[in-house]
C-alpha cells in the first residue's frame, strides 16, 4: 500500500481557520516537519484543500 510523505512549506501566519485546522488534523506544527500518512481519499481531500502550504511525494512502504 502507498504512503504519502507530506512536509508543511509554507507559514500558517494569515491563512484562514479551515486551512489551519486542516493543516493540524494532518499533524504538522512547524514549518519542514513531515509526516507520513496511508494513502486514501481522506488524506488526499485535506492535501488538495492546502496544496499551497505543502508538499508531497509517495513512498512505498
Amino acid at each position: 500500500m502507498a504512503k504519502l510523505q507530506i512536509t508543511l512549506v509554507r507559514s500558517l501566519i494569515g491563512r484562514p481557520e479551515n486551512q489551519r485546522t486542516t493543516v493540524k488534523t494532518l499533524g504538522l506544527r512547524k514549518i519542514n516537519q513531515t509526516v507520513v500518512h496511508n494513502d486514501n481519499p481522506a488524506i488526499r481531500g485535506m492535501v488538495n484543500q492546502v496544496s499551497h502550504l505543502v508538499s508531497v511525494k509517495e513512498i512505498e512502504a
